[in-house]
């Protein structure tokens, strides 16, 4: 049996007695096995966690940062480790692996400073002799389900912020990288977290994730996925008016201005839209071209995405890794085959790379792209962008936010009137000007609009609002009843 969940500061396998299988998306070969976990299993580790929630709350938040700071240097001492086990198990490049290591590092550090803030707020009284100020304080049990293509970044996303406001956390992570959630939770232990305060259950959504997220002693669900999955999750969790935080799906759009400087547009399109093979929430997926400039971007933009290596991401020199699985291949196949069907023409890619069990597809590049159709609407997920042209920034503004998400978006031009319009009217929560629309830093809010989410934030001080409620204190030094809110009257 393997002995892959973290319940209560033990190593335990799952109840039921069946695993599952991690594999190498390179290559096909065989990874690791894990223990596929039952309501049983998350029972447990949220008995674990709450009972560790009474004691771990009162830790003081500097020493709770301390932790924190401590996970972090362990990430930087292991970061060629991981970054090694990240390229096998979920596929990305050397430096891509590299980079999502040092967010967790980035983020750690972040929220263990948090630990010697956690701001509340003092304000005057409208009664003589009265002290106002409100704090923060920790919810509880905190149930995190997170995804395969930030395996260590997404889950510090999460538990920093969770573990320095004192709450305790069962962490379900994807069941495509598990063996990464295994060493992420390991060096919190190695950096000194009580037993229970971080609790790992392996598994996959319909049996862990659910009963993760309709367990009544679970306070706070942190989700990172797909919209529809995250809509489950809302009604699942309404039961028991449990808080929910969901960052969910993008369709994000760079805007390519007249104006624009095309080899640096260039740079970041083919970062945003290829960098980590397209698996990104942010990957920019929609091109909107302004028509004067159209024509040169495609011939300039091929002649870069055809230039790209793909290979195993171990490998040096290579640009694109695989697909995380043989399913996400079948789905953008089937996006190559949408966008055929209504009338794109195909640029570049569009096909699959054969290999010895690896799950390659080539990057793939759509032109003439309405913005009405399914490839300019749906998330793909995968290595293709569309190329929509217009007439003119507002024709372009109006593309760009003419879909159901509103996570990242991205404008080239040298005008700065044109850069301002943008970062006040393009409909999204992150906007990058001559920049890709990749590459958020963990100082600043992460998340986006419409059906993005449900309006929370990761990263940043906006996190510790996830993860704390507040309340407010009243101290009176009058030594008499003073009553707020009452008109007195002379009679």
């Amino acid at each position: 049996m393997a002995e892959r969940n973290l319940i209560g500061g033990t190593w335990a396998g799952g109840s039921g007695g069946e695993t599952f299988t991690s594999f190498v998306p390179a290559t096909g070969e065989t990874l690791d096995t894990f223990p596929r976990s039952t309501a049983a299993d998350v029972d447990r580790a949220v008995a674990a966690a709450k009972d560790a929630f009474g004691d771990w709350r009162l830790v003081p938040a500097p020493e709770r940062g301390a932790i924190l700071f401590r996970f972090a240097e362990l990430l930087r001492a292991h970061k060629p480790e991981l970054t090694d086990l990240m390229t096998r198990e979920m596929g990305k490049v050397k430096a891509e692996a590299g980079g999502d290591v040092q967010e967790a590092i980035d983020m750690s550090l972040f929220m263990a400073g948090e630990g010697r803030r956690l701001h509340g707020q003092t304000t005057p009284s409208e009664l003589r002799d009265k002290f106002n100020m409100s704090i923060r304080q920790p919810i509880g049990v905190v149930g995190a389900i997170t995804p395969w293509n930030f395996p260590i970044a997404i889950p510090s996303w999460k538990l920093a912020p969770a573990l320095v406001c004192g709450n305790t956390v069962v962490l379900k992570a994807a069941e495509d990288t598990p063996k990464l959630a295994e060493r992420f939770v390991e060096l919190l232990a190695e950096a000194g977290l009580p037993d229970g305060v971080v609790n790992l259950v392996q598994g996959f959504g319909e049996e862990a994730g659910d009963a993760l997220v309709r367990h009544p002693d679970v306070r706070v669900i942190s989700f990172t996925g797909s919209r529809e999955t995250g809509v489950a999750v809302a009604k699942a969790a309404a039961e028991t008016l449990t808080h929910v935080h969901l960052e969910l799906g993008g369709k994000n759009a760079i805007l390519v201005c007249d104006d624009a400087d095309l080899d640096l547009a260039v740079d970041g399109i083919v970062w945003s839209a290829f960098g980590t093979t397209g698996q990104r929430c942010t990957a920019a997926s929609r091109v909107i071209v302004d028509r004067a400039v159209y024509g040169e971007l495609q011939k300039r933009l091929v002649a870069r995405v055809e230039a790209l290596r793909l290979g195993p991401g171990w490998e040096d020199g290579v640009d694109v890794g695989p697909l995380i699985n043989a399913a996400a291949v079948e789905k953008v196949d089937g996006y190559t085959r949408i966008g055929i069907d209504e009338g794109a023409k195909l640029l570049t890619g569009g096909e699959r790379v054969s290999g010895e069990g690896g799950c390659f597809y080539r990057p793939t590049v759509f032109a003439d792209v309405e913005a009405s159709m399914r490839i300019a609407q749906e998330e793909i997920f995968g290595p293709t962008t569309a190329l929509i042209p217009v007439d003119g920034f507002d024709e372009a503004v109006a593309a760009a936010n003419g879909v159901r998400f509103g996570l990242s978006s991205s404008i080239f031009t040298r005008d700065v009137n044109r850069a301002f319009r943008a970062m006040r009217d393009l409909e999204a929560g992150i906007t990058y000007v001559n920049a890709g629309t990749t590459g958020a830093e963990v100082h600043l809010p992460f998340g986006g609009t419409k059906d993005t989410g449900n309006g929370h934030r990761e990263a940043g001080s906006a996190a510790l609002d996830v993860f704390t409620e507040w309340k407010s204190i009243y101290v009176d030094y009058s030594g008499r009843l003073q009553r707020a809110q009452i008109d007195n009257v002379d009679s």
